[in-house]
């Protein structure tokens, strides 16, 4: 337990480093609002971009930092002066990594998880080798966008192979970027026979890529806390995916979310937290909740997302406890974890709307 005179150092990367996209700005400030309100009870020194300087004024708590660069450049000269740290970033140009990384070298005390952690659970590939034996997962496939295009024909190779496993269901594939966030990029094959170099014009040659089989169902997403070894789930999420012109889009979600699953969604985001060593703090893991009821598998692990997601915000609002402040005190075992009511939170325009239901 941690000393409520001690200073926290606190960001989000987007609010830190002068991100100008609205829809973006909109997400990052609500994650960055409410993790500042939940450790009110702490001394914060919050770092924004001078561009956003007002937007964490009304705080007491907060000593602002305001900087002209982006947050990686800052932390690289000026990590060593701080001595512990909680902060929100994603997967984008492994800035999860670089920054945590950043703060491991300069002896920072993080809530959040390692850096070999955040490398694993960002690299789907490496994920699904880690906890492979653990959990189940749709088939996954690593490839490598070649410049002479040999991968059309490797791709097209791994669909016959799969499809002869059971040639009576038509298979459909998923496409993903080897690392990326919030459905980004995904491209779905409906027929093998829509694979073409097209491809190339989102996954750019020399891009790292994982095949999936597609599976039709739910998506859904569990919240946990990890502390310790220990992954304790807190809320079964839905998850609005928007598809349009075969690709997928993540607009937000409903929580908690009510299925017949939920201990088999839970017990699985539980044991892969567990399986990767490091993970720590806020988690969240997203599944598949198969629409196949003779399927025996009824809940695929998709990914894990090593950090704060968009879930947060909303569930903060209805659960019976503070979130943050229970992963800086580390007291999860001592804590009532239920929730009171339902909450959903979607992208509208460049707002990101968050109600009680």
């Amino acid at each position: 337990m941690m000393s409520m005179n001690e200073s926290i150092l606190v960001f989000e990367y987007f609010t830190a480093s002068g991100e100008k996209d609205k829809c973006i700005i909109s997400e990052a400030e609500a994650m960055l609002f409410a993790l500042i309100e939940d450790l009110s009870d702490y001394n914060l020194d919050v770092v924004v971009n001078k561009s956003y300087e007002n937007i964490i004024s009304k705080y007491d708590n907060v000593n602002p930092i305001l900087i002209e660069t982006d947050i990686i450049s800052w932390l690289k000269d000026n990590a060593c002066n701080f001595n512990k740290a909680i902060f929100i970033a994603a997967e984008n140009n492994n800035n999860l990594y670089n920054i945590t990384k950043i703060l491991e070298e300069n002896d920072v005390f993080i809530y959040t998880s390692s850096s070999e952690a955040c490398l694993i659970a960002s690299d789907k590939s490496l994920t699904y080798e880690e906890i492979s034996d653990n959990v189940t997962q749709p088939r996954t496939f690593r490839f490598k966008i070649d410049s002479k295009g040999y991968w059309k024909r490797a791709i097209t190779n791994l669909h016959e192979k799969w499809q002869a496993e059971d040639p009576f269901t038509p298979l459909k594939l998923i496409i993903k970027p080897l690392i990326g966030v919030d459905c980004e990029d995904i491209v779905i094959i409906e027929d093998i026979k829509d694979l073409s170099y097209d491809l190339e014009e989102i996954f750019p040659p020399e891009s790292r890529i994982i095949v999936q089989e597609f599976i039709e169902g739910t998506d859904v997403s569990v919240s946990l806390i990890c502390q310790d070894g220990k992954a304790t789930p807190i809320s079964l999420n839905k998850q609005f995916v928007q598809l349009k012109n075969d690709k997928g889009t993540y607009i937000g979600g409903k929580l908690p979310f009510e299925s017949k699953y939920k201990d088999e969604a839970f017990e699985i985001a539980k044991k892969a937290c567990e399986s990767v060593e490091g993970l720590n703090g806020f988690v969240g893991v997203d599944l598949l909740i198969s629409a196949d009821e003779k399927d025996i598998y009824p809940v695929y692990l998709l990914e894990i997302n090593s950090r704060f997601t968009t879930p947060y915000v909303g569930l903060r609002k209805i659960a019976n406890f503070n979130i943050a402040k229970t992963i800086i005190e580390g007291n999860i075992d001592e804590i009532d974890i239920s929730l009171d009511g339902e909450v959903e939170f979607k992208k509208q325009g460049d707002n990101l709307d968050i109600r009680r239901i």
